[in-house]
């Protein structure tokens, strides 16, 4: 006969792992939707210059195309905690990847209306799975395995996310832009002529997008039908479950804490230093430098597979240092390598803006964990803020577009910007270290 104690025994010996045995399979499905947001959240940026070239558009409109997509991200987030407390991580995760593939699809009929509208709408869709996704997916790999060893398992599912976004990409430059119908055609076409060039280009977004689409759809189903049971139930089951009023308060609770309250801060400052670092460093290559324009697009997708290899790099490194020791050392890095950025306007300050990448390569997990130590019941909502943080790409590089102009269009100087913004990181891991808790992640429950 089984016993709780005997349960109770192989939970113990299981903390010492990367994932818990009965969830190494939910687990490696979980990362897929890393990879298939990467791709989606990717191949949007690519979408927004095809918008550009396909639809007259004011520059309110242009922005409004940013602002849906970052909009969508930031208003779902609490939303997503709301499903995640009421239903679990798994109908978090499932209800992300539902209405993403909704919005991958809604793209089909926006391409035969030839409708800017339809084309936003499909968008802010998209972009809402992915934050229902982001938000129940990060604290569902935290729960997937014992607490000691939870940022570094986030770090894991994480690396993979820059492994779809390099497909988006490589999607986008393969089979979307080189094909798109060029300016200089553009203007020596007829109207209907016009009309079926855009219906062409157009037509070149929706395929990589119904084929997103219908991935999602595929990894729905998978987990759908994938009982996964958690070694953590019988933890809750001898505690006798979550408190009944533990969310009551939650706000107020996640305000209060410094840990928290600093790392949404800081996750704020992440997300604007990485959008800062990538929107500007074609403008680098070509302003700074003199690369030309055929060439400078190598130096951002040299910046993404450095970011890339830097994840599982990081993954290594996390087995032998503390989250927030080497968060530290990373963050200083790259405060440094912005700086060299910002002064040696040369083919070196080009190679530092590449480099800042690797720096960035880890933070973003990090934080997360970290944030979320000790929340307890109040993890999920949590969640949703870290998620929200992501509004600093939003808001930062604007600011950033607005130095570089007020120096007489140097896109060396707008570096410090992100050099602030990782200064800001460099804090926080300062922060954690002099306090008396250990660097990780709360394990949250699995249902």
């Amino acid at each position: 006969m089984t016993t709780h104690t005997n349960d109770t025994e192989v939970f113990e010996e299981d903390q010492n792992k990367m994932v818990y045995p009965s969830l190494k399979i939910p687990f490696i499905l979980l990362i897929t939707c890393f990879a298939a947001w990467g791709s989606a959240a990717n191949l949007s940026e690519v979408m927004v210059s095809v918008f550009r070239k396909i639809f007259t558009m004011s520059n309110f409109q242009s922005g409004l195309v940013t602002f849906a997509y970052y909009g969508a991200y930031f208003t779902l987030a609490i939303p997503a905690a709301f499903i995640n407390k009421r239903f679990g991580y798994k109908t978090g995760v499932l209800t992300g990847l539902g209405l993403a593939a909704v919005g991958g699809f809604l793209f089909l009929p926006a391409s035969w209306t030839m409708t800017y509208g339809i084309f936003l709408i499909a968008l802010f869709v998209l972009a809402a799975g992915l934050s229902i996704l982001e938000t129940s997916a990060n604290p569902f790999a935290i729960a997937m395995g014992p607490e000691a060893t939870a940022t570094r398992r986030l770090n894991l599912a994480q690396s993979f996310n820059p492994v779809g976004a390099n497909i988006g990409v490589l999607l986008g430059a393969v089979i979307i832009l080189p094909n798109l119908t060029k300016d200089e055609t553009r203007k020596t076409l007829t109207d209907q002529a016009l009309i079926d060039a855009q219906k062409h280009d157009l037509n070149l977004v929706l395929g990589p997008y119904l084929g997103i689409a219908a991935v999602l759809v595929l990894i729905w189903l998978l987990i759908f039908f994938r009982k996964m049971h958690n070694p953590l139930e019988i933890q809750e089951h001898e505690k006798g479950g979550a408190h009944p009023h533990a969310q009551k308060g939650v706000f107020g609770r996640l305000f209060r804490n410094p840990h928290y309250r600093f790392g949404v801060l800081a996750q704020f400052f992440n997300v604007a230093a990485q959008v800062a670092t990538w929107s500007f460093t074609i403008q680098y290559a070509e302003g700074v430098v003199g690369i030309p324009a055929s060439r400078a697009g190598f130096y951002l997708q040299a910046s993404l597979i450095l970011f890339l290899i830097s994840r599982f790099v990081m993954f290594w490194l996390l087995g032998k240092f503390r989250p927030t020791r080497l968060l530290l050392i990373m963050a200083v890095v790259g405060v440094t390598l912005a700086l060299i950025a910002v002064v040696s306007q040369n083919i070196v300050g080009l190679i530092a803006v590449i480099g800042i990448s690797a720096s960035l390569s880890l933070m973003f997990p990090t934080i997360y964990g970290v944030a979320l130590q000790g929340l307890g019941e109040d993890t999920k909502f949590g969640a949703a803020g870290l998620v929200m943080a992501i509004l600093g790409g939003a808001l930062i590089p604007p600011m950033q577009g607005l130095l570089v102009d007020n120096a007489g269009n140097n896109h060396a100087i707008g570096y410090l910007v992100p050099m602030v913004c990782l200064a800001v990181v460099a804090a926080y891991a300062l922060f954690d270290l002099r306090s008396n808790r250990h660097g990780g992640a709360l394990v949250g429950e699995v249902h």
